[in-house]
């Protein structure tokens, strides 16, 4: 297949899985199985299109924390922002320093789209029975950032999905504000991981003949996930999760039945 074919094809996934609780990691490296493999930054970068499809979302809401840091429930909610950065960019560095990952195989990653499936099945369960409400509290940001990095840690498992529900269960019970508190801690984190990557290619081998696939992945990944931002916000006023964890349940089964022995 055509390089840059290729690589439109893997920025329209993702930039559809990023923010759907399907995890894009996942996605991505199933799809480089057929699509041929890319390196570490072209994945970290291209998801960064799809961060910046957040940014333009949510930008109202962005320009009122930004301007609004004289308010306290402002500044508290930048606060929490960035504290929740905090825990992912420390412990993220350590767990890369550790090289704690899993192998990039479809094997884990499959097991991972079925036990999360089933994490969300059983969380957004748990969490309407638990107290809470709207309120983004300092536990929370702390368990989201941790979430985080778990999430980078096993492929599969799904950011979006993570955060979501580590913020539901820790008092967050509306879906909608820890949906919108995920999502902004996604920003400085993305971005944050793009640098690193990016930079630490360039001190390399520097990204080469890749320049032209990557903003083309890029910029498919940043309209494609404007619109699965869209329609998860309006999907999620009225639905439950359940889909999408039936969903990662049954591609999970699937890899797993149409791996070949030892894989």
């Amino acid at each position: 297949m055509d390089d840059l074919l290729a690589a439109l094809l893997l920025g329209v996934i993702e930039g559809i899985t990023e923010f759907l609780p399907i995890s894009s990691t996942g996605h991505l490296l199933i799809a480089q199985h057929w699509l041929g493999p890319r390196p570490d930054y072209f994945n970290i970068a291209i998801q960064s299109g799809a961060i910046l499809a957040v940014c333009l979302i949510y930008r109202e809401r962005l320009r009122n924390l930004v301007f609004g840091l004289h308010q306290p429930a402002q500044r508290s909610y930048a606060l929490k922002i960035a504290a929740a950065f905090g825990v992912t960019a420390v412990l993220g560095l350590i767990v890369k320093k550790a090289g704690w990952q899993l192998p990039d195989t479809v094997t884990p990653v499959a097991w991972a789209l079925i036990i999360g499936g089933v994490w969300i099945l059983l969380a957004e369960r748990l969490a309407e029975r638990r107290p809470g409400g709207s309120e983004v509290t300092w536990l929370v940001a702390i368990l989201v950032g941790l979430a985080q990095v778990v999430a980078g840690v096993f492929p599969g498992t799904s950011r979006s999905a993570a955060t979501i529900f580590v913020a539901m269960l820790a008092g967050t019970r509306n879906r909608s504000e820890a949906t919108e508190f995920a999502f902004l801690v996604g920003i400085p984190t993305m971005f944050a991981a793009t640098a690193y990557e990016l930079l630490r290619a360039l001190g390399q081998d520097g990204v080469g003949d890749d320049a032209d696939a990557l903003v083309l992945a890029f910029l498919a990944a940043c309209v494609t996930g404007f619109l699965a931002v869209r329609f998860l916000l309006g999907y999620i006023r009225h639905h439950r999760f359940t889909g999408f964890a039936v969903y990662r349940i049954a591609l999970g089964a699937a890899l797993l039945l149409g791996l070949p022995a030892g894989s």
